[in-house]
């Protein structure tokens, strides 16, 4: 009996040394890293993440986790004053700026009424607006011909625009005759292409 009670005062005893001589350092307060790279923690993780940790205690860094790729959208930049007068030098958009003509003819063809009425709306609303009428042939028969012609075409033109309310002032109608095809070549489908008056904003 008094063997018992030695070896359990001795049991006692080495129980309180050992606790007098452990760590103060808790075990679930130690971060742990696990195989993917991230750091898990107690409590600790908030004071490694601090600066706060004791000494000896290893402070376990998490990996960076990877962003997934975000789109990013195309920076829209407000046009220039510059790139705005000229998108408007440019004349109405969504109109035609060439007028073609039958062989031999200056009658403007019913297909482009519609293109001389957006152009004179277009003109109408700034006074300030000027053009040039430019007429072309094809290159069949004589310079002076095809000059006079061009002149015809260009006129018939600005005739058209001046019914429609558009000043006289706006417009400059001058012929090119044959000199600057818009088609090269002895087909019809050239000569067609060619026969043509060209609206150009100034």
């Amino acid at each position: 009996m008094l063997r018992y009670a030695l070896s359990k005062i001795a049991l006692i005893s080495l129980t309180l040394t050992l606790a007098a001589c452990g760590s103060n350092v808790k075990l679930s307060d130690v971060p742990v890293e696990d195989r993917a790279g991230a750091s898990t923690a107690g409590a600790a993780g908030d004071a490694a993440s601090s600066g706060a940790a004791g000494p000896g205690v290893p402070i376990a860094l998490a990996a960076p986790t990877p962003t997934t790729p975000r789109s990013v959208a195309p920076l829209q930049l407000a046009p220039t004053a510059a790139a705005a007068a000229a998108a408007a030098a440019a004349g109405p958009v969504n109109v035609a700026r060439v007028i073609l003509f039958d062989y031999d003819s200056f009658a403007i063809k019913p297909e482009f009424q519609a293109v001389i009425e957006g152009h004179a709306r277009f003109l109408n609303a700034d006074k300030n607006r000027r053009i040039s009428i430019e007429g072309h042939t094809d290159d069949r028969g004589g310079r002076e011909y095809n000059l006079a012609l061009g002149q015809k075409r260009s006129e018939a033109v600005r005739r058209a625009l001046g019914l429609l309310g558009v000043s006289e002032a706006q417009i400059e109608a001058v012929s090119l005759g044959k000199e600057k095809p818009a088609a090269m070549g002895e087909s019809e489908e050239a000569f067609q292409k060619n026969r043509r008056a060209e609206i150009v904003y100034r």
